[in-house]
């Protein structure tokens, strides 16, 4: 079910604008051009079931935002929009707890609409701890980005902090204060970048104007970004938004340089990082196997290159589902590769032969065609010559299971006990 967004706006041309934006971010508008009509639908609705509300500051039954506070006093969200911006208007729209507010001067402003509407989702995954002794200032900045749907965690001590964030993994961004009761900011700043880069966790020093070169400090020991207090709102707020955003880009700048762009998985390189890292923990098995498909030239023969493309994501698809907890990765044309770190080898054989038979089960279609996919493994245990010692070991056995008659898993010998 999509959920929905109450547009609230005396304006017929503004509400189809908003509604046009809201059905293109898969959103379902709920409209309505008063205060009274707004009461009327919002009572026969879930208040769950809406992602915020886009309210109107002038209307002719709620001339002074009195739409405004009926929309956060049913606990949504509100982004306010307004066509006249002076200094009265703007203090009265930012006295209320508003995510922001849209000045409608031109279609072209309903574009940040849009990204406030995409960030309101996403945030409902991020979280960002706040380090501040000072409760109201603690309580000040957690309440303005709940405004946002950001997952809030709060710390008293620079200690608390550094042990919030081995507990929260979700936690992208934390917003220190320089004044903390055990440590400054900046040296729990210090501990924390031992843990984590710039890059993965960005961080906002938090000092009072009067402190003078806190903000270099800040910079220098490895912060992202600096406030100085008192700040105002839509400052903050945009600071926020953009470190956030500067993560998210860093993650998907990764996540492109570490994934097979066809299928998604971990690519080649990836894979021996991923294998490098966990060898350091130093597992008492380890099993590295090689997987191919079986006669894959005669499917794009066949049915045509989109097909081969087809099966392999969704080959690829029922390997990450199966290898999930393990280290799995597109090599190269039809052939994937998993290391399963802390796998014995009856262990590792008995995954992989439900693989093979899982996969032999399926009934693949394609533009009107059917047909079954086989694929051929080898598997091995053998630490011999490092994880490319494995994998040159897990290739003869792939060999092996072509020459066998393909469908089939081929590994070391078992003991039996």
């Amino acid at each position: 079910m999509r959920p929905k967004v109450l547009v609230i706006d005396g304006n017929e041309h503004s509400l189809d604008i908003i509604a046009s934006l809201l059905l293109k971010a898969k959103l379902t508008p709920v409209r309505a051009t008063s205060l009274t009509a707004a009461q009327h639908l919002f009572s026969n609705s879930a208040p769950e079931d809406f992602l915020c509300a886009i309210v109107d500051y002038r209307l002719p039954d709620a001339p002074i935002g009195q739409a405004i506070d009926f929309a956060l006093s049913s606990f949504l969200p509100t982004i306010a929009t307004t066509e006249f911006l002076d200094a009265e208007t703007r203090a009265g729209i930012l006295n209320k707890n508003v995510i922001d507010y849209i000045l409608k001067e031109n279609e072209q402003v309903y574009e940040y609409l849009s990204v406030l509407l995409n960030r309101l989702q996403k945030n409902k995954s991020i979280g960002v701890l706040v380090v501040d002794n000072a409760r109201i200032s603690r309580n000040r900045s957690t309440s303005l980005l709940r405004r946002h749907n950001f997952i809030t965690h709060q710390a008293t001590t620079g200690q608390q902090g550094l042990e919030a964030l081995t507990h929260f993994s979700h936690v992208k961004l934390v917003i220190i204060a320089n004044e903390l009761p055990d440590m400054s900011g900046i040296e729990m700043l210090s501990e924390l970048r031992k843990r984590a880069k710039k890059d993965d966790i960005a961080v906002i020093g938090l000092s009072d104007h009067s402190d003078t070169g806190v903000s270099a400090r800040f910079i220098k020991s490895g912060a992202n970004d600096y406030l100085a207090q008192p700040y105002g709102q839509e400052e903050f707020l945009c600071r926020i938004m953009q470190n956030i955003e500067l993560i998210e880009n860093i993650e998907l700048i990764r996540l492109a340089a570490n994934s097979d762009f066809l299928t998604g998985l971990p690519n080649r390189r990836h894979f021996f990082e991923r294998v490098a890292a966990a060898d350091q923990l130093v597992p008492l098995h380890h099993s590295v196997a090689l997987i191919d498909i079986d006669h894959f030239k005669l499917i794009n023969d066949t049915y045509g290159h989109d097909c081969g493309d087809y099966t392999l994501r969704e080959i690829a698809k029922l390997v990450a589902a199966t290898f999930e907890s393990h280290i799995p990765a597109r090599f190269g044309g039809e052939e994937f590769c998993v290391s399963m770190p802390n796998v014995d080898l009856p262990a590792a054989a008995q995954i992989l032969e439900d693989f093979r038979q899982d996969l032999a089960n399926i009934t693949f279609k394609f533009e009107g065609q059917t047909f079954h996919i086989s694929v051929s493994i080898g598997v091995t245990a053998i630490k011999h010559g490092g994880v490319n010692g494995m994998l040159r070991k897990a290739d003869e056995y792939l060999y092996q299971a072509k020459k066998n008659g393909r469908n089939r898993v081929e590994h070391d010998h078992i003991p039996v006990n």
